[in-house]
């Protein structure tokens, strides 16, 4: 997967990671690491300014579930394997499956909020420590870049920007607050196509309420959702074994249906046929709408990729925050700052994607200020590093 060019593609990466490397070694308790956080920020006084790269393990606080931590769901489910982006694009039935899992899991991600990390990535902005953030999770955003308001198609939960809209923010792999079509790239809400999901499907509708009722839905122990018989995975969705997928109704794209196309990309016309719900029928070729989410074997765009590029040119070190870089979009942004002579921060329980190469050559005297390791959860310890840099700058 190469750059320039060619597109970037989301391609995560399926085999194990190796323990962490903890950098320096007496970052290997809470109060080490923080010392080595502060270090880490406080190395070059004149040049104060951190990108920082997060991913979903920063959003586990706030009751979303995450690939590869201790309760991840790559960790607890082996067999567990995402939609990829052609199998969505050609496939009616594993469009159902998607929507009708989306479905049952949208209600809790929509109403999850920041948590005590987002905050602190707030204030360390507002200090001038953070220059900007690059989030490959996707809860929907509009991203501020260099004083100018931008529509892009970059994280997959808002948390950053409702804890810190004035931070610039890059989403890399998208957001899920909106659908975007695939034939003329227009947006719609999320919102507002879950009432339409729920008109389509009246039993999942009451499926859905009788699980909020119970509170089914409500717990973070993955044992306990198993034994009420479903799964949470990332990015809202919720796995029931058994159920009847193929019985489930989406909408087809509103714009569309309204102005259809006169020509597809591949040279034929296009052809939307509805129910009379208003359902996508499997003989129509247009119309389809997929989440602005980046899926997995999709290409990120090229602003989107160059965004992220420029925002590590312009850093002078890079943090990166609850992820196991295992998306080679994700992992080849620190190798991009590890050859530019970046001081490496790393803040993520379990391993990470090539540490052994971000992490060579450092300085056996290192105490955080060249790059750093640690294996703890970013909300047990950002926090208190934000409270050591306000009592240093006092």
């Amino acid at each position: 997967m190469q750059t320039g060019s060619r597109p970037l593609l989301r391609i995560p990466l399926t085999k194990g990671l190796p323990p962490p490397i903890i950098i320096p070694r007496s970052a290997n308790n809470p109060t080490g690491a923080i010392a080595a956080l502060t270090n880490f920020f406080l190395a070059n006084p004149s040049n104060k300014r951190t990108v920082l790269l997060t991913g979903a393990g920063i959003s586990v606080a706030s009751g979303l579930a995450d690939y590869r931590g201790t309760n991840g769901t790559y960790t607890l489910n082996k067999t567990y394997r995402p939609v990829y982006f052609n199998e969505f694009c050609a496939s009616h039935e594993a469009r159902k499956r998607y929507w009708a899992r989306s479905f049952l899991g949208w209600t809790n991600l929509n109403k999850s909020r920041p948590n005590a990390t987002h905050y602190a990535v707030k204030t360390l902005g507002d200090l001038g420590y953070v220059s900007s953030v690059i989030t490959q999770s996707k809860c929907c955003i509009t991203l501020l870049w260099k004083n100018r308001l931008m529509s892009m198609k970059i994280d997959v939960d808002s948390f950053h920007p409702q804890a810190h809209p004035s931070l610039p923010i890059i989403e890399l792999h998208g957001y899920l607050r909106a659908l975007v079509c695939l034939t003329c790239r227009n947006e719609y809400p999320r919102s507002e196509f879950q009432k339409q999901l729920a008109s389509l499907n009246p039993s999942w509708e009451d499926f859905l309420a009788e699980m909020l009722k119970t509170g089914a839905l409500d717990t973070e122990d993955p044992e306990e959702r198993r034994k009420r018989g479903y799964r949470s995975n990332p990015d809202g969705d919720v796995e029931v074994p058994d159920a009847p997928y193929t019985t489930f109704r989406y909408p087809a794209c509103p714009t569309c249906l309204a102005k259809p196309p006169s020509i597809l990309p591949s040279g034929q016309k296009p052809h939307i046929e509805i129910d009379t719900d208003g359902a996508w029928k499997d003989s129509s070729n247009a119309g389809i709408l997929k989440p602005a989410v980046i899926m997995f074997g999709e290409s990120i765009p090229e602003p989107v990729k160059l965004a992220a590029e420029n925002a590590i040119d312009e850093a002078s070190r890079i943090l990166v925050l609850g992820t196991s870089l295992a998306t080679y979009s994700a992992w080849r942004l620190v190798k991009r700052a590890k050859e530019r002579g970046m001081p490496i921060g790393v803040v993520n329980v379990g391993g990470i994607r090539g540490e052994e190469e971000l992490f060579a050559g450092l300085s056996g005297a290192n105490r955080g200020e060249l790059g750093t390791r640690c294996s703890e959860s970013t909300e047990k310890v950002l926090p208190t590093v934000l409270a050591s840099l306000r009592n240093i700058m006092k």
